[in-house]
């Protein structure tokens, strides 16, 4: 891919999106072009194939799509089910007939099974039912996989599929009802000390086991396989470790500074025992991430207190 070669990226305000996009400024490509969701919505067909013809992308990289936690998916299925699958179908076929090079098309780990064996491989795609709560979502991201293969296979387009475990990072998403489970402890540990307060407590046995990437080594890895991958089979992208729920509300917990006891309600459900994608694959072409989990959480707090105010984090 050439330093000067003409590259979308779709979704660069959101925080995959941003970080592909630090990315690639990092490592030096200087024609990039992106668009707002109100400058450009992808949900509209004709907006996305007036935007292609007029920019001419040689390469895309796809992180647009309608996000949000358990409840958002659960209450509004058909919104995250259409949304998805429109952004995701107008960008993929505007990149077919614009004669785009190669596209990335980033999914989730969700796709797969609920009770997927552990850690998850990629052949686990569609092999029993999925998780109810977020259904919607994960099939919305089935159908852009198979869409990816689909035109790899018709059409000789260089499609590919990358499904990252669970992210954090710059931009997070720290919402009290609709955030994930590393931005919602962050929060509770931030204004547990600025209250004063001398115990957190979080649902659960706090057993559970779970793997965290920070958001800029997925970036990296998109470059990475967008420059040494060219295969229509999906690729995991995770750190291959693990780490549980007690031992992430500690480490969470130093790093902000709060020095009161953690709780759990084990009233509360645990949710899967465990989810650990295996990212043998991308191992195997020579990817490996770079910031651990607890270096990665203090840059994340610290971005967190740089922009408490314009994410209306007390609300």
């Amino acid at each position: 891919m050439d330093k000067n070669a003409k590259i979308y990226v779709a979704g660069h305000r959101g925080m995959v999106g941003s970080a592909i996009y630090r990315k690639l400024q990092k490592e030096g490509y200087t024609n990039l072009c992106a668009a707002t969701s109100k400058e450009l919505d992808l949900k509209d067909k004709v907006a996305v194939d007036r935007f292609f013809e007029k920019e001419q992308p040689e390469y895309v990289f796809l992180a647009a799509a309608k996000v949000g936690g358990i409840l958002a998916n659960n209450n509004f299925p058909a919104d995250f089910l259409y949304d998805n699958l429109m952004i995701q179908n107008n960008v993929i076929e505007a990149s077919f007939r614009n004669d785009v090079k190669k596209l990335l098309f980033l999914g989730s780990s969700c796709i797969y099974p609920k009770f997927a064996p552990q850690p998850i491989h990629e052949e686990s795609l569609l092999t029993s039912p999925l998780e109810p709560t977020n259904e919607a979502y994960a099939i919305a991201k089935i159908a852009g996989v198979k869409l990816c293969q689909a035109y790899f296979k018709q059409h000789n387009r260089h499609f590919i599929s990358v499904m990252p475990t669970n992210l954090y990072g710059y931009g997070d998403n720290y919402h009290p009802q609709n955030s994930h489970v590393l931005p919602a402890l962050l929060r509770r540990f931030h204004e547990a000390k600025e209250q004063d307060l001398d115990e957190v407590v979080i649902w659960g046995s706090g057993t559970p086991l779970r793997e965290f990437m920070f958001a800029d080594d997925l970036g990296a890895a998109c470059l990475f396989l967008m420059l040494h991958y060219d295969q229509p089979d999906i690729v995991n992208v995770g750190t291959g470790e693990e780490v549980s729920i007690l031992d992430l509300a500690h480490t969470i917990a130093e790093a902000v500074g709060f020095k009161g006891r953690i709780g759990f309600d084990k009233t509360k459900p645990d949710g899967t025992p465990r989810k650990l994608m295996d990212s043998e694959r991308l191992h195997k072409l020579g990817f490996r991430h770079q910031v651990n989990l607890k270096e990665g959480i203090r840059i994340t707090y610290q971005d967190f207190l740089e922009k408490i105010a314009s994410y209306s984090l007390v609300k």
